[in-house]
């Protein structure tokens, strides 16, 4: 039965791809296909929500119900992680990952294919992990799954790459757009993060696909507003040193973030056992949301508090309630908050957790506005705390994510906040400065990185990423043993139409290696016959190693001006790779993935 529906399903996409062939142009095509990628990427998107919000509600119903219900918190993190592992391990089988770092990584290094369980996963997974209070977000998750619905559609269509990225962020776009109901932030999102070329034959589609994914969202939570703030004052120009300081305070926290983010994930890394990981790590995370219940999840009453000047609400209803009163430990107590964060989504993902940073960085961008706000207003100033609030958001989304655009647009979407335009770039541009002082890689991207991938704006580099060194490897090279001799090597030298002359030993590992220009004037001497090839030989200046960046490979062929260079695998010989093979494959990737 399946096997005929396998059947019957390639049929139908090769009848489909001889059709559009016949009538449409692939411009035309790529519109056509915006409409069911954002009405897909915006319904995963509503259902992850739904999902997440509908455990959480549960949870906080119960809660009012009975006050000894704040016990559980030290246990509900725990217990969706603990279903969340599960699901991975015995449902899906497969690694799930934190999403948009494995877009970008399929965008860079895998021609943008990414598996087909990756439409699903993470909607069933993250939705555990937050629902039960993983401090972590839903939006990662959910252009995760929005970019793998447009890069599957891509390959069931036999699409090319070029097309395929578009897709993949015509299916991120839609998903954030779905997700905060703001269209302008998904477009900017996908040409800011994923780096998709600005044509207008990526730019048409993409936004046609976020028009969709919040038409979709509208038909099924109506005009859902996430965060219940309107801006309507305009911007005080007699604040505007108080802006610089809280985008050079956003971000140094948007780098404390980072810097404890990738601290502990290397910390827990080195812990083999996976269900210890998980016990410490679980254990901690419970013991942080039970002494603050606002770390809970996604926390976005606590950043609508924020937004709005009710810092009392903040810890309505915890241990610390009492302290109300005294403004100056309030502070204390949110600055403890803000410090608990970073570790709180750190230990989340440590111990097995799903879900996104993109909610974290709202979070942390309202607490440290307010506070800011706060501290400023006690020491004689007057501040709008609200604003503060609001505008530090952008200022966390710009430093951690290195998209300042981004974080502009998507809170003047969702507050209709665009009377404070000028502040929203000031405090984005200081906050995106700051972080580079400490990070050259966003959040996103510094995972991937350090695999030796670097996602880049700039073409050249780009196309290196894509390219990997395994298609390029030429193993028509005569081999000798380092035991032979030299009248062994004129034989196999009769015989060759090579001019190098790889010495590998019976193990496989690379020893050197003979030039012909080295031996051609002496090859004929037969006295010299008995001559051992390990006098003979030379190990090359430059080796590329089988895992290394094309980028590094294509700098030791400029140094070298070698036309062939020596490739092993952990010193094992595998063949060499040739300048001409390197140009070729650049020029080939540059005409798949050009724009026009």
């Amino acid at each position: 039965m399946r096997l005929r529906l396998k059947t019957r399903a390639k049929i139908f996409f090769k009848s489909l791809n001889k059709w559009r062939l016949a009538h449409l142009s692939d411009r035309q095509f790529m519109i056509l296909l915006a409409v069911p990628t954002g009405f897909l990427a915006g319904v995963a998107a509503v259902l992850i929500k739904f999902l997440t919000h509908s455990l959480r509600d549960l949870f906080f119903y119960i809660r009012t119900l009975n006050s000894n219900f704040d016990l559980l918190f030290f246990v509900l993190p725990a217990v969706g992680i603990l279903l969340t592992i599960i699901t991975i391990r015995y449902v899906i089988r497969r690694e799930v990952g934190h999403g948009i770092p494995g877009l970008l990584y399929a965008l860079s290094r895998n021609k943008g294919i990414v598996k087909p369980y990756t439409t699903f996963s993470s909607i069933i997974t993250s939705a555990l992990t937050v629902g039960f209070g993983g401090s972590v977000g839903l939006e990662g998750p959910s252009v995760s799954t929005g970019g793998s619905i447009g890069s599957n559609i891509g390959q069931l269509l036999k699409l090319n790459q070029k097309q395929i990225n578009v897709l993949i962020g015509m299916g991120g776009a839609a998903a954030l757009a779905s997700i905060f109901q703001a269209p302008i932030t998904g477009v900017i999102f996908a040409m800011e993060v994923f780096m998709i070329d600005i044509s207008m034959t990526a730019l048409v589609p993409i936004i046609i696909s976020a028009f969709c994914a919040i038409l979709t969202s509208y038909y099924f939570l109506g005009k859902a507003v996430e965060y219940d703030i309107t801006i309507a004052e305009s911007f005080v120009p007699s604040n505007s040193l108080y802006y610089v300081g809280l985008g050079i305070v956003v971000g140094l926290v948007s780098a404390y973030f980072m810097r404890v983010y990738f601290d502990v994930s290397k910390r827990f890394g080195k812990i083999e056992n996976p269900w210890q990981r998980f016990v410490i790590a679980a254990f901690g995370l419970g013991a942080l949301i039970f002494l603050f219940p606002s770390l809970y999840g996604e926390g976005y009453e606590t950043i609508n508090a924020a937004l709005n000047g009710k810092s009392d609400m903040i810890l309505f209803n915890t241990i610390f309630e009492p302290f109300n009163d005294n403004i100056w430990i309030v502070i204390l107590i949110f600055v403890v908050i803000i410090l608990c964060k970073a570790l709180a989504t750190s230990l989340t993902f440590a111990a097995g957790g799903v879900g996104g940073t993109f909610a974290p960085a709202l979070f942390l961008g309202a607490m440290t506005g307010l506070v800011y706000a706060l501290v400023v207003n006690e020491l004689g100033g007057n501040l709008d705390v609200g604003k503060f609030a609001l505008v530090g958001m952008s200022g966390l989304i710009a430093g951690m994510l290195h998209a300042p655009l981004t974080g502009i647009f998507l809170i003047a979407e969702i507050t209709n906040g665009y009377s404070l335009m000028v502040p929203l770039m000031v405090v984005s541009a200081l906050s995106l400065a700051i972080n580079r002082v400490f990070f050259k890689e966003s959040i996103y991207t510094q995972s991937i990185a350090e695999k030796g991938v670097k996602v880049s704006f700039n073409k050249d580099e780009t196309i290196l990423n894509m390219m990997t060194s395994s298609h390029l490897i030429e193993t028509n090279f005569n081999t000798i043993r380092p035991d032979k001799t030299l009248g062994d090597l004129v034989k196999i030298i009769a015989s060759s139409q090579r001019n190098i002359f790889p010495v590998v030993a019976e193990d496989g590992e690379f020893k050197g290696h003979i030039l012909f220009d080295d031996v051609r004037q002496f090859m004929f001497d037969t006295s010299l016959y008995g001559t051992s090839v390990e006098k003979i030989m030379v190990y090359p200046d430059y080796v590329i190693n089988y895992d290394e960046p094309m980028e590094s490979i294509v700098q030791k062929f400029e140094e070298s001006h070698k036309y062939n260079i020596v490739i092993v695998d952990n010193g094992k010989y595998l063949g060499y790779i040739s300048r001409a093979n390197v140009f070729t494959a650049y020029q080939a990737t540059l005409k798949e993935i050009s724009a026009e």
